[in-house]
């Protein structure tokens, strides 16, 4: 359950910077002036979306999965934690690359970014753990 409430966090999180991107949010709390830089970068989009926008769709993903996992018969169905271990893998990829970005290209570091890329990876070692420890009974 510990890894739907960070998903859940995360999905609080990439829905602010969202909002931040569509101009609903003035500014952003950051206090370095590099998550502006970063959300304002030619990098801040993916195949035409925002970055934080596919963020809020993978932790939806991630939450749904993990709570779905953790109630009646799924708990002893092995399927829930494999998808999270590839749901969080990619994660892992994809936030290895964005951070990648924000160092070398973007010369910047949005905190609200490598707080993102932390919470991935937690939830990356969580689903991995979980694997591993599956017991069918």
């Amino acid at each position: 359950m510990l890894t739907a409430v960070l998903a859940l966090g995360g999905i609080f999180l990439a829905a602010y910077l969202t909002l931040y991107h569509y101009g609903y949010v003035g500014s952003l709390a950051c206090g370095t002036g590099g998550c502006e830089k970063v959300q304002g970068s030619n990098w801040s989009k993916f195949l035409g979306q925002p970055v934080a926008l596919w963020g809020v769709g993978y932790y939806l993903s991630v939450f749904v999965v993990a709570t779905a996992g953790a109630l009646g018969s799924l708990t002893e169905q092995r399927w829930p934690s494999v998808v999270l271990v590839a749901l969080n893998g990619w994660g892992v990829i994809f936030s290895g690359y964005l951070t990648w970005l924000e160092i070398v290209k973007i010369d910047a570091i949005c905190r609200y970014c490598v707080g993102s890329a932390a919470v991935v990876l937690v939830l990356f070692v969580l689903s991995v753990l979980d694997l591993r420890s599956f017991r069918p009974d």
